[in-house]
């Protein structure tokens, strides 16, 4: 081989060299990728949480009912009054006032929360009893007249029916002192009135005291015709005048 082409031979020699190892380096199996990680865990639910009642007004003194459930908790509670308590249930309550209630629910994904409102309706306090009657005025009120016939102190059938409702009611109140009044129309003189004023006073406390009334209890005095209860000159107005009168004690 000519001294000429050695070089020429060396540099292609060398030039195939690398060619080789080029493709040798080409044809190198590449690494393994590295294993895929795992997912993330999935995040925790939040909780749910559901308070109702059974009514949102009521009367003070009455009880109302809650129910309530959750979901994807662990720690349940209701307030105020009520505490922990489980994820699903009801319970009875007996607000003194107008209360809202807070249901709440915690657990890993949160906490969550329900409230309901109950009004509680304070009934107006009763009306206060009406004012009792004095005795006065009981006494204005059931205590009636005998009233007698002409020029006579007999006392009637309607009078004794008057005076056992008069008996029945003093005899109520043995603390009263009345006076028993005997009273004439305007015929006849004033003595001879005065007189028949006090046979009528007489005879109605003398009934009276038959009934169970107590005669220390009972006075009487006459006014015979001086003092009327009517003014006409007419039986219609005289037979209003002839009777035994009672006003109470001093």
């Amino acid at each position: 081989m000519p001294q000429s082409y050695r070089p020429f031979i060396r540099t292609l020699f060398a030039s195939c060299f690398l060619l080789a190892l080029f493709a040798l380096g080409c044809h190198k199996k590449p690494p393994a990728p590295p294993p895929t990680p795992p997912p993330p865990p999935p995040a925790a639910a939040k909780p749910t949480a559901s308070l109702t009642a059974d009514r949102t007004s009521i009367t003070k003194g009455d009880s109302v009912k809650l129910s309530w459930t959750t979901t994807d908790a662990n720690n349940v509670s209701i307030a105020p009054e009520v505490g922990a308590v489980t994820p699903q249930g009801s319970t009875s309550v007996t607000p003194s006032q107008s209360t809202t209630y807070t249901l709440t629910a915690s657990g890993e994904g949160g906490t969550a929360q329900s409230t309901v409102s109950v009004t509680v309706n304070v009934p107006p306090p009763p009306p206060p009893p009406p004012p009792q009657p004095s005795f006065e005025e009981m006494f204005l009120k059931e205590v009636r007249d005998a009233f007698f016939d002409y020029d006579s102190a007999e006392i009637r059938p309607d009078a004794r029916e008057v005076l056992q409702k008069d008996a029945d009611f003093l005899k109520g109140y043995p603390q009263a002192h009345v006076t028993i009044e005997g009273h004439c129309d305007e015929r006849g003189s004033t003595e001879y009135n005065l007189a028949l004023g006090d046979r009528r006073a007489n005879a109605v406390k003398e009934y009276l005291v038959s009934l169970g009334v107590s005669a220390g209890n009972l006075t009487t005095t006459s006014w015979g015709k001086e003092k009327p209860f009517c003014t006409d000159h007419d039986e219609t107005c005289w037979q209003q005048n002839r009777r035994g009168h009672f006003t109470l004690g001093k």
